[in-house]
């Protein structure tokens, strides 16, 4: 969600922005931009700032300002996920400042101020009242705009003044990068709540909302911190807290970091979403990669020893948000029954609202695939507020904000995922919570030798496993063929695979825009079986476990009432194809590690049902991957 990039340097810097830009599509955008101060190429002789944007694809911005001939040694970028005002190109950033007055008539000329932003801005409508007041002309929709205004109102010869001076007015999120027309090698940046990196070059230095787009520019980067201001120029930056002091290098340290290129290779696939679901089996088994042992020590933390903190805590809270979310559903049953530990799971951006009981012996666990996102980071600071300091992340970022702010930490290596619609990032994250159910178990006295061993042999067999499902693909095409003519659909699953059934839901939803939704099998006679008709495809998750039974009970009331019935079960469930009820075979039973294996014909189904349909798979229409807003 909504990408930034920033530099100041010698040489013309717009090739290096748009890709930067490029590197980050994967994040999901409805517009871009650009803008650069002419000035900065070649010192200091006539031009201003000038901006180019565009409501296409980054290719198409990349063709604008080739034609506009558009170059500058310094300068900013932007791709952009609506949220005030809708796609447009008056709502595209970079936005400007002509100063008190009407802007220009020639928009392209970005006048005194041009500025980014990544976040939203609480208390834009008051100031936007302020700023009018003042004669401040507003040409777009946004909050961000009014973050333009005020930097221009306040500007007296400094930028870097007068950026930390609006920042103490606004209240919300924010990753901004700002430059001005009178200062043409100086790019100031600051954020609050929204994530921000500074990438430190031979001479020059740049700005990104995430290292991936510095990818083959630099790998020295200094993470910034909240309520960070960032004053970057020719051969120098510093760094200051929100008080303008400035920081120590030891501080903000320079890490070489190896980011991943977003413009990863398709090879054989038509889309990255389907090249995501075939990296499973590979996800998995870097995720797993060197683990001997179930030990404290994979999840220890920088500075924290986590069997001392494992030791301390009675019970478990999970906090995160869609796809992840579902991932610490599944947990809850793994924690409960393997571990013996209580355990709650909340969706992030509701926990940190409503009136909640503390308790200092709980260990938070934050699960999120990026680890920048926004409504988890506020959830997980909400309860260290509360006094629960014991925190504990999956993610799949090492760098991430989140994993710097938790105590202990499990990263898998699932890679860079690209398409929006999450799927190895999820089975990998399942992989880390199983991982992480043992170790409690063992702190706990509740896992023998022998039962770590089983665990740890069904584990490491999962890449095989796998490849035995993927190898399922032609039947469920046949599926999805069917979906692809349908406008609604329910999914069941019962105990463990219940939050099976609610991501596949999603996936489903997410890709193709078929609305679906997912129950717990038994609720089925509580409300949701008058929604089914021959119309209403049925999608069930049958492993053969303790519940096999009780769900064959609730297949029945699906098809007395007409449903017709896609069931992916296990070989020995006794469930046969007849008709109105089309039965996918799984290849093994695989016990309590089961849901890794059955999401992923889930996966399938989805990503085919989607291509059938038409939609944009990996850029899913009004989403976007990195969730940095909330």
């Amino acid at each position: 969600m909504c990408g930034i990039v920033g530099a100041v340097s010698t040489r013309n810097i717009v090739p290096i922005l748009v890709q930067g830009l490029q590197r980050l599509e994967y994040r999901g955008y409805d517009s871009c931009g650009v803008a650069v101060h002419e000035a900065s190429l070649g010192g200091t002789g006539a031009g201003g700032l000038r901006r180019a944007r565009s409501t296409a694809r980054v290719a198409e911005l990349m063709a604008q300002v080739e034609h506009e001939r558009l170059q500058g040694a310094t300068g900013i970028a932007h791709t952009r996920w609506a949220t005030h005002g809708a796609p447009a190109v008056s709502n595209a950033h970079p936005h400007a400042s002509y100063g008190p007055g009407a802007a220009p008539a020639d928009l392209t000329q970005a006048g005194h101020v041009a500025l980014v932003h990544n976040g939203i801005i609480e208390n834009y409508e008051t100031l936007r009242v302020r700023l009018q007041s003042r004669g401040y002309v507003f040409a777009s929709q946004t909050d961000t705009e009014v973050i333009a205004h005020l930097i221009d109102s306040l500007y007296d010869g400094d930028l870097f003044a007068a950026v930390r001076a609006a920042t103490q007015e606004l209240r919300g999120a924010y990753a901004i990068a700002v430059i001005h027309k009178d200062e043409p090698h100086r790019v100031v940046g600051a954020r609050a709540g929204s994530p921000l990196v500074l990438g430190v070059g031979q001479g020059e230095h740049f700005l990104a909302s995430d290292a991936m787009a510095l990818a083959g520019v630099t790998d020295q980067i200094v993470y910034l911190e909240e309520g960070d201001l960032v004053d970057l120029q020719l051969g120098r930056y510093w760094i200051a807290d929100r008080a303008g002091r400035p920081l120590a290098p030891e501080q903000r340290p320079v890490r070489t970091v190896q980011a991943h290129s977003g413009a990863a290779e398709l090879g054989p696939y038509r889309h990255y979403m389907q090249k995501e679901i075939f990296e499973q089996p590979r996800a998995i088994a870097d995720t797993l990669d060197g683990i001997e042992a179930v030990v404290p020590e994979l999840f220890d933390g920088a500075h924290t020893a986590a069997w001392r903190v494992f030791q301390d805590i009675d019970r478990v809270l999970i906090l995160a948000c869609g796809t992840s979310y579902y991932s610490g559903c599944t947990a809850r049953y793994w924690l409960e029954e393997i571990a013996g530990i209580p355990t709650q799971v909340e969706v992030a951006s509701e926990y940190r609202y409503r009136t909640s009981v503390p308790d200092a012996r709980t260990l938070v666990v934050a699960i999120s695939q990026s680890g920048e996102t926004a409504d988890t980071l506020a959830a997980l600071r909400h309860a260290q507020s509360l006094g629960m300091m014991h925190t504990l992340t999956v993610c799949n970022v090492a760098t991430s904000a989140m994993v710097r702010e938790c105590e202990l930490a499990y990263v898998t290596r699932a890679g860079v995922e690209i398409g929006v619609a999450s799927t190895k990032a999820f089975t990998t994250q399942l992989a880390g919570l199983f991982l992480l159910t043992l170790a409690l178990a063992q702190a706990r006295g509740r896992l023998t030798s022998e039962q770590e061993a089983a665990h740890l042999t069904a584990m490491r067999h999962l890449p095989v496993a796998l490849q035995a499902v993927l190898a399922l693909e032609p039947q469920i095409i046949g599926w999805a063929e069917e979906f692809a003519r349908k406008e609604n659909a329910l999914f069941l699953g019962r105990g463990l695979h219940y939050p099976i059934a609610l991501e596949g839901a999603l996936k489903l939803k997410e890709i193709s825009y078929i609305h679906a939704e997912a129950y717990p099998a038994g609720e089925l006679k509580h409300g949701p079986l008058a929604l089914v008709t021959s119309s209403m495809p049925v999608v069930a998750v049958a492993p053969h476990d303790a519940l096999l039974e009780k769900l064959k009970s609730n297949l029945q009331e699906v098809r007395a009432r007409g449903g017709v019935l896609y069931v992916l079960a296990d070989a020995d469930t006794h469930i046969e194809t007849s008709d109105g009820i089309h039965v996918i075979r799984m290849p093994e039973h695989y016990g309590q590690l089961s849901p890794i294996l059955h999401v992923v014909p889930l996966q399938l189904l989805a990503y085919h049902t989607a291509c059938a349909r038409g939609t944009d798979v990996d850029k899913p229409r009004n989403l976007a991957k990195s969730v940095t807003v909330e």
